[in-house]
């Protein structure tokens, strides 16, 4: 048995879930932040048997892409009389994160 933990961004998480589920693969959700940008996340935790890895990280890997986002960094201190006008950045989001850890003992109450 494995436990694969998939970090993902927050607006992928519903469609992840569902596919998981419908799949037959039950899924636990954890609200989390973090990354550069401080932005929602999704932790997913899912326990499933070796020969189940494979098709729960496809499924991942189908509904969690990777997109651009435009962001306008923080303008730095400036002295009075400057102008600084900061520009919008391109930077890339999404995707997920995934570790995949062995499991010694596993039990549903």
């Amino acid at each position: 048995m494995k436990l694969v933990i998939a970090v993902i961004q927050g607006e992928d998480a519903p469609q992840t879930v569902q596919a998981l589920s419908s799949a037959g693969i039950s899924v636990t959700k954890l609200a989390s932040s973090g990354g550069f940008l401080q932005q929602g996340n999704t932790t997913l935790m899912i326990g499933v048997d070796d020969d189940k890895v494979e098709t729960a990280i496809g499924l991942i890997r189908e509904n969690c892409r990777e997109r651009s986002r435009y962001l306008t960094p923080m303008p730095p201190m400036v002295e009075p009389g400057e102008f600084f006008m900061p520009y919008p950045v391109e930077v890339q989001v999404g995707g997920a994160t995934v570790f995949i850890v062995d499991v010694e003992r596993f039990e549903k109450l």
